[in-house]
């Protein structure tokens, strides 16, 4: 087995481009295109990050709304968002969210939390958040 040892991989054809071999070495995806370019963690009464990259803030607009800001916006709104919310005490699984109406910005993503066992919408013990899509 060995080990490559680099601090900047940079494609041959194009300098953004690095195809990786996937699982059964049948086919092959671009590196950058599967990675997350943004992400953050949160607890959902408050805006204070527990942990992000490439988020600058995340704020709270009331119950169970919010809206978590890229540091790099997307090109554009149509990137994959995705969010995922715990409820607010032990054993409260029945949440889920939904995507605030206009919510997909490109420097931003919005989303709304609903407690189905209240039902009703609410705070959230934790809020995780992250971005697949090209940066501007």
């Amino acid at each position: 087995m060995s080990t490559a040892k680099v601090n900047t991989l940079t494609g041959t054809t194009t300098a953004g481009s690095i195809a990786v071999t996937g699982e059964g070495n049948s086919t092959t995806t671009n590196l950058q295109q599967g990675l997350a370019k943004a992400w953050a963690n949160y607890v959902g009464s408050g805006t204070t990050l527990a942990d992000s990259f490439n988020t600058t803030s995340a704020t709270d607009h009331g119950t169970g709304a919010y809206t978590i800001t890229w540091n790099n916006d997307f090109a554009n709104a149509t990137y994959a968002g995705n969010f995922l919310t715990m409820g607010a005490s032990t054993g409260n699984t029945a949440c889920y969210c939904n995507l605030y109406y206009g919510g997909m910005a490109a420097g931003s993503l919005r989303v709304n939390h609903f407690n189905q066992a209240l039902p009703a919408v609410a705070d959230s013990a934790n809020v995780s958040a992250s971005g697949h899509g090209d940066l501007a």
